[in-house]
């Protein structure tokens, strides 16, 4: 026996001069402890997990919730600013030509009958001419001398969303309503007639602030 060899070891245990015990850590230890960094890890993503939702939930509703707030302020209206004038037309006073820019046949008619029916004076009613047959890709076109701009036309664009005014060179007080290939349908009743009570008593304009 090696000197080197504690007292009461020997057998496997004996020091020969050439090797060394190893006194290994037991293995039920290290999984103990693997089992408690794993545990640490898992609760630490867990917290910045809970952080992330939170910052989700709380800043960003927070946010929703101020944009709402601003924007709800910018459709109050400033009672500085002067309402647009208002158009005391009737439909009864305005004569509307009525043609059909589309394929589809039967729209001028239908149109028209509806319009009539609104209260409105019907003139011609027909295919439209070359230059917007098959020319016209949003629900229709508004057509009037430059008169007509501020009043006729503003009266008739409240029966149908979508549709572009433009003024022309005539001299008459008609104005033309070219269906285009958007087109479905007129604006609903109730719908036209709250944007007509809206011409004749404007509110006053919203803020320009925001």
């Amino acid at each position: 026996m090696s000197m080197l060899t504690p007292p009461g070891m020997g057998g496997k245990y004996r020091v020969t001069g050439d090797k060394y015990p190893r006194m290994r850590r037991p293995r039920k230890r290290r999984r103990i402890v693997s089992a408690a960094i794993a545990a640490v890890v898992a609760l630490g993503l867990a917290g910045w997990g809970t952080l992330q939702l939170i910052d989700v939930f709380t800043g960003d509703g927070e946010a929703s919730a101020a944009a709402a707030r601003k924007a709800a302020e910018c459709r109050k209206p400033d009672p500085k600013r002067p309402a647009a004038a208002p158009v005391a037309l009737r439909p009864a006073q305005i004569t509307v030509n009525v043609y059909n820019a589309t394929p589809r046949k039967g729209l001028a008619k239908a149109a028209a009958d509806e319009l009539k029916k609104r209260g409105f004076a019907i003139g011609e009613v027909g295919n439209a001419t070359e230059a917007y047959d098959k020319k016209v890709p949003n629900a229709g076109i508004l057509l009037g001398s430059s008169g007509a701009m501020a009043g006729p036309l503003r009266v008739l664009g409240t029966q149908l969303n979508g549709a572009t005014a433009r003024a022309d060179a005539r001299r008459t007080a008609d104005v033309d309503l070219i269906l285009g290939t958007a087109f479905k349908t007129l604006s609903p009743k109730p719908a036209a007639d709250r944007a007509l009570a809206l011409l004749a008593k404007p509110a006053p304009a919203p803020s320009d602030t925001c």
